[in-house]
C-alpha cells in the first residue's frame, strides 16, 4: 500500500477502544476495515451502460471496527445514527423492494427509508449477497461503523464504501476468501437487487480495485480494469516529494440519498431506451439495449432519428467515452492542464447532455473553474445533490479552497449556513483500496 494519510494510528486506537468496550473484547481483539470513498474524474453517468470510466480513492471514508462473534447474532452502532442494528446471519434475507411492498411503507417517508437504508438495509444487504451466491455464514460481528463526519450522502460513494466494508467483515468473520472482482458483483448485489437502484460498477470497482496514486481504469462492459501511473508517481517513490495535485471537494450542503430520488434511475432508462431505438434502425434489436452495444458509426448514422432528450443521452456517453481515453492518455503523461480540461468538459456534458445537477451545484461547478490553480472540475456522483470535485495544484489549494467557499457563501447564504465552514471545502489526497488492517 502505498502513501496514504488515512486512517490514522489515533482513530484507529479510538475505534478499537470503542468496540472493545462494547464486546466485552480486548482492544487486540478488534479487526478494522478500511474502506475509502472514490471520485470519478472521468467516466460519469455511463458505467451502467458498459462504458469506459476512471477513478481513484480519497484519504476519506468508512471505517468498521468489529469482532467476530461465536454465535450468528449481528451487532452494530454507528458513530453517525442513533440505535442499533441486530439481525441474524443465519436468517434469510429478501430484496429489500419486496420488503417495503410487503410492509406498505409509505412512499413519502424518505426519512425513514433513507435511515434504514444507511443502517439495516446495507448490512443486510450484505449478508443477501453473500447468501445469493451459496455462502454460508455461521458467525456475525459486534461492531461500530462511522464515515469521515459530514459526507455521507455527499457523492462520493459513501453508499458503496459501506457495502463494501459490510462485505468485508463479514467475510472476514466467516474466513471466507473473496477476490475483488467478486465482492464487485457482490456490492453490486447490494445496491441492484436489494436496495433497487440501477446503477453501475464504477463505485465498488474504484473503492476495491485503486492503488495509491493511480488513475483506476475499467469497463464497465468487460469488466477489464488497469491502473495508469502518472510519471509524478514513480518520481515520489524516488524522492519521496509530493504530488503536484491536490483533490478539492467543494460542498453544496444539498444532500439526498440516491434510493429516494426518481431523477437518477430516470436517467438510466432514458439511456436504455435510446440504445433500443438505435439498435432496432440498424438491425440489431437482439442486442441488450445498453449503449456500450451500439458502435459509434451505428450512432453516427442513426443519432438523428433520436428523440431529443435521447439524443442528449446519447451525445453525453460517446463523448464521455472520448474523453476518458484522452483522460488516460493524459493522466500518464503527467498533462495536468489537459487531464483538468477533459474534467471540465465532462462536468459541462453532465449539465447540458444529461441534464443532472440543479443550481446550487451548477454554481458551485462554476465557482471552482475560477478558483486559483484549478485544473478542472465537475460534479461528484451522481450529480444530483452532494458536492463538486476538482483537481487543484498543490501551491494553491489553500487559496482555492478559501476562494470557493467564500463565493459560495455570496451565492448561496442560506445553503453554506447550514454547513460546517471548517469542512465546507476540503482538500484531499489520493488513497488505497478498501482493505482489512
Amino acid at each position: 500500500m502505498g502513501g496514504s494519510s488515512w486512517p490514522s494510528e489515533e482513530e484507529l486506537d479510538g475505534l478499537r477502544k470503542m468496540v472493545a468496550k462494547m464486546s466485552g473484547r480486548a482492544a487486540e481483539e478488534v479487526r478494522v476495515v478500511v474502506s475509502p470513498y472514490r471520485i470519478c474524474p472521468l467516466g460519469a453517468h455511463i458505467d451502467h451502460q458498459g462504458g469506459i470510466v476512471s477513478a481513484m480513492t480519497i484519504n476519506k471514508g468508512i471505517l468498521l471496527g468489529f469482532v467476530p462473534c461465536s454465535d450468528s447474532q449481528v451487532l452494530l452502532r454507528s458513530g453517525q445514527f442513533k440505535g442499533e442494528v441486530r439481525f441474524r446471519v443465519d436468517e434469510i434475507q429478501v430484496p429489500r423492494q419486496a420488503v417495503k411492498s410487503n410492509d406498505k411503507i409509505q412512499a413519502n417517508d424518505s426519512s425513514q427509508l433513507q435511515e434504514e437504508c444507511k443502517w439495516g438495509s446495507y448490512a443486510k444487504g450484505g449478508l443477501y449477497a453473500l447468501q445469493s451466491r451459496g455462502n454460508h455464514l455461521t458467525r456475525g460481528i459486534t461492531g461500530i461503523i462511522c464515515g469521515s463526519e459530514g459526507l455521507d450522502s455527499s457523492g462520493l460513494s459513501s453508499s458503496a464504501a459501506v457495502g463494501v466494508a459490510y462485505l468485508l467483515a463479514l467475510e472476514s468473520a466467516n474466513k471466507l476468501t473473496v477476490s475483488p472482482s467478486e465482492n464487485i458483483e457482490y456490492d453490486r448485489l447490494i445496491e441492484n437487487e436489494y436496495l433497487g437502484l440501477k446503477n453501475g460498477i464504477l463505485d465498488q470497482s474504484a473503492i476495491l480495485l485503486s492503488s495509491y496514486g493511480c488513475l483506476t481504469f475499467m469497463n464497465c462492459k468487460t469488466k477489464e480494469y488497469k491502473l495508469i501511473h502518472p510519471p509524478e508517481l514513480q518520481k515520489n517513490r524516488e524522492t519521496e516529494t509530493k504530488n503536484a495535485y491536490k483533490i478539492l471537494l467543494g460542498f453544496s450542503g444539498l444532500k439526498q440519498a440516491l434510493t429516494t430520488n426518481p431523477g437518477y434511475n430516470h436517467r438510466v432508462a432514458e439511456c436504455k431506451e435510446a440504445a433500443r431505438v438505435l439498435l432496432h434502425a440498424s438491425g440489431t434489436e437482439g442486442l441488450e439495449p445498453l449503449l456500450s452495444n451500439v458502435g459509434p458509426e451505428v450512432y453516427e448514422a442513426y443519432k438523428c432519428i433520436l428523440e431529443p432528450n435521447l439524443a442528449k443521452r446519447a451525445e453525453h456517453f460517446f463523448s464521455e467515452n472520448t474523453r476518458v481515453i484522452k483522460g488516460l492518455e493524459a493522466w500518464a503523461s503527467g498533462k495536468l492542464e489537459d487531464f483538468g480540461k477533459l474534467i471540465s468538459a465532462s462536468g459541462l456534458s453532465s449539465i447540458q447532455n444529461y441534464e443532472c445537477g440543479c443550481e446550487p451545484l451548477i454554481q458551485l461547478y462554476e465557482i471552482l473553474l475560477k478558483a486559483p490553480g484549478v485544473y478542472g472540475a465537475r460534479f461528484s456522483g451522481a450529480g444530483f445533490r452532494g458536492c463538486c470535485l476538482a483537481f487543484v495544484d498543490a501551491d494553491h489549494a489553500e487559496e482555492a479552497a478559501s476562494f470557493v467557499k467564500n463565493e459560495y457563501q455570496k451565492l448561496q447564504p442560506k445553503l453554506a449556513s447550514q454547513m460546517n465552514q471548517e469542512k465546507a471545502v476540503l482538500i484531499c489526497e489520493a488513497s488505497d483500496c478498501a482493505r482489512l488492517i
